[in-house]
């Protein structure tokens, strides 16, 4: 039962830290374009490749 006096505060920060990272996920654009990525693996074209 003493264990339970470490562990909920370690799951509480953990929890915190992930929300976190979540709302910083949101707020620097990771989500903005979804279907575009999708449409990039899916294009014939190199992006790399110079066209001459």
């Amino acid at each position: 039962m003493n264990m339970l006096i470490y562990l909920i505060p370690i799951a509480l920060f953990m929890g915190g830290m992930g929300l976190a990272a979540f709302l910083w996920s949101l707020r620097s654009g990771q989500y903005d374009d979804l279907q575009g990525a999708a449409w990039r693996v899916l294009s014939d074209e190199d992006p790399d490749q110079k066209q001459l």
